[in-house]
């Protein structure tokens, strides 16, 4: 994820280029208020955008169901008013890493509990796992921390579910791991330990992946209970589970979990990944030969019959028969709680012609595709017609109502209205059921002072202008990218806008940059990238003069560059060490702030940001060393901000820094409108003051702060700030997965 722009301050109005750094001892009196304001926190409205990874619905109630997300958590849908709501925002900045959900599990005797496998990485920075319980619908969660690390955002991520509850005895779950085997709870996900006769299959290379990051455990995908073996109160007997191996996978226990054996005659050379029990007890089961999302080849989808022991391949639709490369997988499958002949499945990445949904209505002996004959509604998110349902890792049909199925995209949730008008020789009618859902990773904000309130650059859906806060817009209009890292304003001619993106698959002909003279409204291509650049996937950061005729721009980590006219000519900036960062004073145009993070390192520019002077007394040591966050005050010039990590909250002003008190980390800094009868921006942080990380407010430089968050409202990963420029009080936080969310002062 691209890290926002830090800028430092360097005072030009007559002095010298070269500026002496104040001491920057930390100061003894603490700023640190135990004041709170309440604040209302809600979405801005963008209408989805990421990879909803499963659904769950209840067997027994109408209406209640699940979503879990890779990276923003789990929602409950509220049926009366046809919204997700978010149920794990009330996790914080350490332990950001429970935000993905691996899975989600419902106890069918008991509509009010509902287990979240929470961990979003397995690699050897992130936490251990938990398991979050709740006996009131996800309104409050217990935590039962795991002796291992789960994987929501990795591969393998769409399969499922590993985390299940016995419908006979709801006090006993199963939890499939990625690298630690089986384990099973019998206190109601209080206490597990682990089932250590389930085979080792689970744990070896077969059961791994790779993709362009790293090699991954993928281990044990599903649990699935067979409740007819089994009586009410007493633990079901009969268990499947399904390990992500071509060297057959699907394993049964007949006692409870005590002993597994390989389920004879099932399928060899793919991976199971999704399995259901339909109403006659038979078994449907997904197959692909890699985990997904990935990538997937190959795949299948089969009937087990326990009874006869019978193995029948009901696959919907055979790999084309050129393969030129659009071979694909099964993503998912799933049967009408009331009548086993009729069946939904997806294909997954199914490039040629593209991805759709088959459904069969005897059993699976026919199929028949679905979109060719459905309509797809946009008007609850107009940015969706620009998209196509891509990793449908997951299906399901309402078990309350047979019309209305749901499917998992990359960017959301789609939903029918009247899926059996098929049968009839009619249309299906879809719609993005996404409303509350906000999964999208903001990479950069901005609040200009005239135009709409708001401008943000978001992960794999480009960006927004977004002049109604509580309705969702359209793209940017001009270049479209897949990511847009960096976004700034001139400081007089706010509606002149910069950005920076990328694409996900590279192309030499898309310029990574583009310029906006609406304030977002539309945008033009750069004339031409620096010689030289480089064509990484990374946009870099970008920055605008104060009068909108320059740009500072660095494509990646390394040379900055500047242009008069907008990427005709080029030409590389001087003095900047590489890691560093730039920001342009909002009033002065000649002048311009550089900061190298890794150093601690203050730099200024004084004709335009041609040329850069490292400050007097070069490294201060202010760097953490892992990046820094530059803002140019938006009320006076000569007057900059440094958000330093671990080297707290600096302000630049008049040749001297100061270590702002109080503050003893700096993750995060926006400026946004002054209060009422002051002068000075307010300060929204995120970082540490007094001794607890959250979210603060200061309206009088950081003499003072209030904190503005709460317990039920950390949203885990805040990535960036930005104070709204005309309303007191306002702020807007990109998060690591929870969207743009806006906080204001309640009345």
């Amino acid at each position: 994820m691209a890290v926002q722009s830090v800028r430092s301050f360097l005072a030009r109005a007559g002095a010298s280029l070269f500026v002496a750094a104040a001491a920057l001892a930390h100061p003894s009196g603490a700023a640190a208020s135990d004041a709170a304001v309440a604040y209302r926190w809600q979405n801005v409205a963008i209408g989805g955008g990421g990879f909803v990874t499963g659904i769950e619905f209840h067997p027994a109630e109408p209406g209640l169901a699940y979503a879990r997300t890779d990276v923003g958590g789990a929602y409950r849908r509220d049926a009366a008013s046809a919204r997700w709501v978010p149920l794990t925002d009330w996790i914080g900045h350490a332990d950001a890493n429970l935000m993905g959900i691996e899975s989600v599990a419902l106890d069918p005797s008991d509509p009010e509990r509902v287990y979240l496998a929470a961990g979003t990485y397995t690699h050897e920075r992130a936490g251990n796992g938990a398991i979050l319980r709740s006996a009131d619908r996800g309104a409050t969660f217990q935590r039962s921390d795991l002796p291992f690390k789960l994987g929501g955002n990795e591969l393998g991520r769409g399969n499922g579910e590993r985390l299940a509850v016995d419908p006979n005895d709801g006090r006993v779950l199963f939890l499939g791991s990625r690298a630690h085997g089986l384990w099973r709870s019998g206190d109601r996900g209080a206490s597990w330990a682990r089932v250590e006769a389930f085979p080792a299959l689970a744990t070896s290379q077969s059961a791994m992946a790779s993709n362009s990051w790293r090699r991954q455990s993928i281990g044990i995908v599903f649990v699935v209970f067979d409740p007819a073996s089994g009586q009410p109160g007493s633990p079901t007997p009969v268990v499947y589970a399904g390990v992500s191996s071509r060297e057959g996978g699907l394993f049964r226990s007949s006692d409870g979990g005590r002993r597994w054996e390989a389920v004879p005659g099932q399928p060899g050379g793919l991976r199971p990944n999704h399995m259901v029990r339909d109403a006659r007890g038979d078994f449907l089961v997904s197959y692909g030969d890699e985990p997904g999302p990935d990538q997937m080849g190959n795949g299948a989808l089969w009937r087990w019959s326990p009874d006869s022991g019978r193995w029948t391949d009901i696959t919907p639709a055979p790999q084309s028969s050129d393969l030129q490369g659009d071979g694909f997988g099964w993503g998912a499958v799933a049967v009408q709680a009331d009548n086993p002949d009729v069946i939904v499945a997806t294909t997954f990445n199914r490039w040629a012609p593209h991805d759709d949904v088959y459904r069969s209505t005897d059993g699976g002996r026919s199929w028949r595709p679905v979109f060719q004959q459905s309509r797809f509604e946009h008007s609850a998110s107009p940015w969706t017609a620009q998209a196509r349902p891509h990793w449908m890792a997951d299906i399901e049909i309402d078990p309350h109502d047979p019309d209305r199925v749901l499917f998992v995209t990359g960017y959301g949730i789609w939903a029918s209205r009247d899926m059996r008008a098929l049968d009839r020789g009619g249309r299906v009618h879809w719609w993005f059921d996404n409303a509350g859902l906000e999964e999208t990773v903001p990479l950069a904000l901005v609040s200009p002072p005239q135009g709409a309130p708001l401008v943000s650059g978001v992960g794999d859906i480009d960006g927004f202008r977004h002049d109604d806060l509580r309705r969702t817009t359209t793209q940017f209009a001009g270049p479209r990218y897949s990511n847009t890292e960096s976004l700034d304003y001139a400081g007089q001619q706010p509606q002149v806008l910069v950005r920076s993106g990328h694409l996900h698959q590279p192309d030499p002909a898309v310029v990574r940059a583009a310029w906006s003279r609406d304030g977002g409204a539309s945008w033009t291509a750069f004339a031409s990238e620096p010689q030289g650049a480089g064509a990484g996937k990374g946009a870099g950061r970008i920055a605008i003069a104060a009068d909108g005729r320059r740009v500072l721009w660095q494509p990646r980590e390394g040379v900055h560059w500047f242009t008069d006219d907008f990427g005709r000519r080029w030409q590389k900036v001087a003095g900047l060490p590489q890691g560093a960062v730039v920001a342009a004073d909002r009033f002065d145009a000649a002048l311009w702030y550089g900061f190298d993070p890794a150093r601690g390192a203050l730099y200024l520019s004084a004709d335009g940001g041609v040329s850069f002077q490292p400050a007097a007394g070069g490294s201060d040591g202010v760097g953490d060393g892992a990046g820094g966050q530059l803002l140019a005050s938006t009320r006076a010039t000569g007057v900059a901000y440094i958000a330093a990590g671990r080297g707290g909250l600096l302000r630049w002003s008049g040749g001297s820094l100061r270590r702002m008190p109080g503050v003893g980390e700096a993750l995060a800094l926006g400026l946004g409108a002054p209060a009422p009868g002051s002068s000075v921006p307010a300060l929204f942080l995120h970082g540490e003051v007094g001794g607890g990380v959250g979210l603060y407010r200061s309206d009088d430089e950081g003499r003072s702060w209030v904190r503005i968050d709460d317990p039920q409202h950390r949203f885990g990963s805040v990535r960036t700030l930005a104070g709204d420029a005309r309303i007191h009080g306002r702020v807007y936080l990109a998060t690591g997965g929870r969207g743009v969310i806006y906080g204001e002062p309640v009345p």
